[in-house]
């Protein structure tokens, strides 16, 4: 249940943030959820080291949920730091987006929130601001670069939509809007905190770019093996045992 797309190392510019492979999907068979977990961290890995942490929360509201991200990733070529808050409707439909990261000491904003049939994205950054007006989508999501949050509010809106009909913003360059193709895969096996778990196993494509995700019986999110060569977000206490990969998806 994940995706993104982009070289850190050669584009860490202040526009080189987005979840470039866009990703996510409920497995078959798993049982629906109300919504997205409320909280959970993770660790950036590059190569087996790791080179960051991330975290989420999210918390019900009246009419919906509001949720924040936060991401540290310290390496030779990327320092990256980004803080995220959003308000999603009950149906984990975009209201407003608030980002704020640096990328290499540059400075980036960026702001999200629908406007009439179409979300109104607005980019700052190296001193330029753009607004671009893209395709509203109930089954969108905003993905920026190893935000954990994003990819559980994608989960949920996976189990709403039956794995079809999602779609990434992507908030790079001047911003755009992409579909998200999802394959699922034969179930895993793993650990979390210590205890077996089942692991859903889906492969998520958006603009060319696969990212290999893996997620809980609850739909949680529990790993993201991304397209970048080495890079791998994972679940604190969770460890996913490496059988070999299928060679296609599941039936």
């Amino acid at each position: 249940m994940r995706r993104f797309a982009l070289t850190y190392l050669a584009r860490a510019s202040a526009f080189a943030f987005v979840l470039s492979a866009s990703f996510l999907s409920v497995a078959a068979g798993a049982a629906p959820a109300s919504g997205p977990a409320s909280d959970a961290s993770f660790t950036v890995n590059q190569h087996g080291q790791a080179v960051g942490t991330a975290a989420f929360h999210i918390a019900a509201t009246a009419d919906g949920y509001d949720a924040s991200s936060t991401v540290k990733v310290a390496m030779q070529g990327l320092d990256y730091a980004l803080s995220k808050n959003e308000e999603l409707t009950s149906a984990n439909e975009l209201k407003h987006v608030l980002l704020s990261a640096t990328v290499n000491a540059q400075a980036v904003s960026v702001t999200v929130k629908p406007d009439a049939a179409q979300l109104l994205l607005n980019i700052s950054a190296n001193g330029r601001s753009t607004t671009t007006r893209l395709e509203a989508h109930s089954g969108a999501v905003f993905l920026p670069d190893f935000d954990p949050g994003a990819l559980e509010t994608l989960l949920a809106l996976a189990v709403a939509h039956n794995n079809r009909g999602l779609w990434a913003v992507i908030p790079k360059q001047a911003g755009s809007i992409a579909p998200v193709m999802l394959a699922t895969y034969p179930d895993q096996e793993g650990t979390l905190d210590g205890k077996p778990i089942q692991v859903h196993h889906l492969v998520a494509t958006i603009n060319g770019d696969h990212t290999d995700l893996f997620a809980g019986p609850e739909n949680q999110l529990l790993q993201a093996e991304l397209p970048q060569p080495g890079f791998v977000l994972v679940r604190k206490g969770f460890v996913l045992k490496p059988p070999a990969k299928p060679l296609a998806p599941a039936e």
